[in-house]
């Protein structure tokens, strides 16, 4: 698997916690930005996705938004 992950995520969003521990689970290595506290990523993120609320995770060039396990799996080709 060579597509890059990155995740914005909060300290206090369960949704973050539980796609975190799923990719940990599968040995999917990950970026994680706190866009609790790095403003700029905070705005990194509402730029390129539009969104506000977190999970927003990219895998490669694909957008996923909250943590919808099947699309995470799919994309990344691994099992649920």
């Amino acid at each position: 698997m060579n597509k890059t992950v990155t995740i914005y995520s909060t300290p206090t969003c369960h949704f973050c916690q539980m796609t975190k521990e799923f990719l940990k689970e599968k040995g999917i290595g990950y970026t994680d930005y706190d866009v609790a506290h790095d403003l700029a990523k905070r705005q990194e993120m509402i730029q390129k996705s539009g969104q506000m609320g977190v999970p927003v995770i990219f895998i490669g060039d694909e957008m996923i938004i909250g943590f919808d396990k099947e699309r995470i799996a799919s994309t990344l080709g691994v099992a649920v």
